[in-house]
């Protein structure tokens, strides 16, 4: 390829880059709440519940994502008769799937900070609301940011399989053409896409890691 193909083709790509974020924002908006709400509720002295989110867990990270998209968009067709929007189906199925992992690193997180906190802050006059978002939460983020930087650099990642389902997203266009221009370049210039995204997701992460350095 000349360097003119070059050129287009990451103009290409670069059209997919917006599909590939709003998933990846997307996802992050509707799991990190539902993540940390699933950890309270399974720290909870409700076995019947605790045990649902247990299963739920364990199955989303027993079974490939791969399976679980084709799952989520399929299912209700051959159940229901229903079908519905593509991009909407990936964002459930990553939802669903980062939902779990995230769950569980934010259920370790809360579990580390000593009990003794909160009843002092019982004591104090806070309320369990106050206490988790003005004592433990702050807390919580600092211990365990370097492991959500590596979920969520997956997460990043990930979004390739949207186009298991047809959406069509950056790595998409990227395989569209490499099969068009009989060359790998587009793969390549796909690949530097995914390194500056994952640098800047890097950098984010780092730099929270600075601001909370306070809490030692």
């Amino acid at each position: 390829m000349n360097i003119d193909k070059c050129i287009n083709v990451a103009k290409i790509l670069f059209s997919g880059i917006d599909v590939t974020i709003k998933i990846f924002i997307l996802t992050l908006i509707f799991s990190i709440p539902l993540s940390i709400l699933l950890a309270i509720i399974r720290n909870s002295k409700c076995k019947i519940i605790s045990s649902i989110i247990k299963l739920y867990v364990l199955i989303i990270r027993g079974t490939p994502m791969m399976l679980q998209i084709i799952f989520v968009y399929f299912a209700p067709y051959y159940l229901f008769n229903m079908t519905y929007d593509r991009f909407i189906a990936i964002i459930v199925a990553f939802v669903l799937n980062y939902t779990a992992y995230f769950s569980e690193i934010f259920r370790s997180g809360i579990n580390s900070i000593p009990k003794g906190q909160m009843e002092a802050a019982y004591t104090l006059g806070f309320s369990k609301v106050q206490t988790f978002f003005i004592i433990t939460l702050p807390q919580v983020i600092k211990i365990i940011l370097p492991a959500m930087s590596n979920e969520v650099i997956s997460l990043l990642k990930s979004t390739s399989l949207a186009q298991l389902i047809g959406v069509t997203e950056m790595f998409a266009l990227a395989q569209k053409q490499a099969s068009y221009n009989f060359s790998v370049i587009p793969l390549c210039i796909a690949g530097l896409y995914y390194l500056i995204l994952v640098f800047i997701v890097s950098v984010i992460f780092n730099t929270l890691e600075k601001k909370l350095d306070y809490y030692k």
